[in-house]
């Protein structure tokens, strides 16, 4: 898995899909991420997955929610006698689900997730396959958070790059008031900002439509 060949959604893609390949008993599974208090999940390998993810954020509560904020490992051994989540519990029997596990995943500073398998039989989950459930999250919180990493790096390096455009062509501008008016710099950056205060527009805006009508007027 090449981090620096993708972004975070993809790698939360394989993550999910490798779970379902790999640990044995997982029917689906699927990838929470929360931000604040919004909860999305932002990978899965089945509607059956996404719906009880929605399911326990739409009620606030469930082993995806539990083991996300506790980084810590939440196993249904059997939902027919599960009790701590009298909301979620019903709607999953009714989906067909009779076991899951939840791993928690620490993804970044500002983000938590976790890791959801879900089965269709009960006691789905025996202790190697919590173990490697647990060493394979483990594993996958590193990738996550080097992905996050790469993916707010982007993000920056995007941003980065835009500014450098907007200052290239308020440069260009302040070139074309400079020929014009026989200023500075310094001046001509003034006078393009009263322009830009007296129109209500941005400064990039001011400038890249002085260089666009520059740019269409006949030569002389």
């Amino acid at each position: 898995m090449k981090l620096d060949e993708t972004d975070l959604e993809g790698v939360l893609q394989q993550v999910a899909t490798l779970a379902k390949r790999t640990i044995a008993g997982v029917d689906e599974a699927s990838v929470t991420l929360i931000r604040g208090r919004n909860a999305h999940t932002a990978a899965f390998t089945g509607e059956l997955a996404l719906s009880l993810d929605e399911r326990q954020y739409e009620q606030g509560g469930g082993p995806c929610l539990d083991a996300a904020a506790t980084h810590a490992t939440v196993s249904v051994p059997d939902l027919t006698r599960e009790q701590r989540w009298p909301h979620y519990t019903p709607a999953a029997l009714d989906a067909g689900v009779r076991s899951s596990m939840s791993v928690g995943l620490p993804v970044h500073e500002t983000v938590t997730g976790a890791l959801n398998m879900y089965s269709t039989k009960p006691e789905a989950f025996d202790d190697e396959a919590i173990l490697l459930a647990q060493t394979f999250s483990g594993y996958a919180a590193v990738a996550l958070a080097n992905a996050h990493l790469y993916d707010a790096t982007a993000t920056l390096a995007q941003h980065m790059q835009a500014a450098m455009e907007h200052r290239a062509v308020i440069e260009q501008a302040k070139g074309i008031v400079m020929a014009e008016r026989h200023c500075t710099p310094d001046e001509a950056f003034t006078i393009l900002s009263k322009l830009s205060q007296d129109t209500n527009r941005k400064l990039r805006d001011v400038a890249s439509a002085l260089v666009d009508n520059a740019h269409r007027s006949p030569q002389r």
